[in-house]
């Protein structure tokens, strides 16, 4: 029997009002529903309901002024995020020690990585798919997805590592200007190849990164698919407080 793992209620909580700020529902400048009104609205208690409203401010879809409430600022400008750690690692880590190619070669793209790139489902791909390695065990099996035409005339194709990373060698190789990046976490319970290739139990819940970068002229250039165990990871990073 299949066993469903829901993500965090911070989570649902986080996605559901950005949701609302894109589609209009909370325009720039409007007021964010009080601690209290989300609480009820979404049966959660207040240190989640902090948290969620933590995060969206964090990343620039909100800002509090004090005294008066919390208010929409609209969907942040690329510029105006830093890099999460782990996402900027996964872009420029090379394919050295502790990395174990898995799998090289043309594909016909997964559902989430022919959504992200905007492809059909029966477009063909490249994809490296790796697994990382440390001293606790395996720490990332990961899959990067990228356009044939972006491939063509560079290494991405071939077995041989990347030593330094995949964004430095296209760009070095195709005059590339990458812009900005989108990092999508969420959590679920492994497949039997990831409970095999990670060393994790079957009830043991990995966080999955899907990254996608784009172009100065915002389009989806490569697709990185990652699965962490969440036992080995604590994600953290830095970021402006103005």
């Amino acid at each position: 029997m299949a066993i469903e793992v829901s993500p965090p209620k911070y989570a649902v909580l986080v996605n559901a009002l950005q949701q609302r700020i894109e589609d209009g529902t909370y325009p720039p400048g409007a007021g964010i529903p009080s601690e209290t009104q989300l609480m009820a609205e979404f049966k959660a208690s207040r240190p989640i309901i902090v948290r969620a409203l933590g995060i969206l401010q964090q990343d620039g879809w909100i800002e509090s002024q004090q005294g008066k409430g919390r208010f929409v600022k609209g969907r942040p400008t690329p510029a105006s995020r830093q890099t999460p750690d782990r996402a900027a690692e996964l872009l420029d880590q090379g394919e050295a020690a502790g990395v174990t190619l898995l799998r090289v070669g043309a594909i016909m793209p997964t559902n989430r990585a022919a959504a992200a790139l905007q492809l059909e489902a029966d477009t063909p791909v490249i994809m490296r798919r790796r697994l990382v390695e440390a001293e606790v065990g395996p720490v990332e099996l990961s899959s990067t997805f990228v356009p044939v035409e972006l491939s063509a005339g560079t290494a991405v194709g071939q077995s041989e590592p990347l030593t330094g990373g995949i964004l430095r060698h296209l760009a070095d190789r195709k005059g590339v200007e990458f812009d900005h990046a989108t990092e999508r976490i969420s959590a679920r319970l492994p497949t039997a190849e990831e409970v095999e290739l990670l060393k994790v139990g079957e009830q043991d819940a990995v966080l999955t990164l899907l990254v996608t970068v784009f172009d100065r002229a915002g389009r989806p250039q490569l697709v990185v698919d990652a699965v962490i165990p969440a036992n080995r990871h604590e994600l953290e990073g830095s970021f402006p407080l103005r």
